[in-house]
C-alpha cells in the first residue's frame, strides 16, 4: 500500500510529551490529512488514540491529558490507494 505519512517521535522526560507530539503532526499536517494517532508510555504502560480527521479534529484537551508518560510518537496518513477507514489510522497497539 502506498500512502503518505508524517510521522513524529519524542523522548522528554518531565514534559507534557503527548501536548508535543500533537504540535509536531500539526506541523506534519501537510503528509496527511486523512488520520491522526498518538502512543505515549511512561515505560510500563503504553497508551494509543488514533481516529480519521485532521490533527486538530482528532486530539482535545481531554484525549491529550489521557496520554501521559515521556516517551511518545505520532502519526498522519493519507492513503493514495486501499480504503480510508478508521481502523487504517496509525499508530496501532497490538497486544
Amino acid at each position: 500500500m502506498k500512502e503518505s505519512c508524517g510521522i513524529f517521535g519524542i523522548y522528554a522526560p518531565g514534559e507534557d510529551v503527548s501536548r508535543l507530539t500533537f504540535f509536531g503532526l500539526y506541523s506534519l499536517q501537510h503528509r496527511g490529512q486523512e488520520s491522526a494517532g498518538i502512543a505515549s508510555s511512561d515505560g510500563k504502560r503504553i497508551r494509543l488514540y488514533a481516529s480519521q480527521g485532521l490533527v486538530a479534529q482528532v486530539f482535545d484537551e481531554e484525549i491529550l491529558s489521557s496520554l501521559p508518560g515521556h516517551i511518545a510518537i505520532g502519526h498522519t496518513r493519507y492513503s493514495t490507494t486501499g480504503s480510508s477507514r478508521k481502523e487504517n489510522a496509525q499508530p496501532i497497539l497490538i497486544k
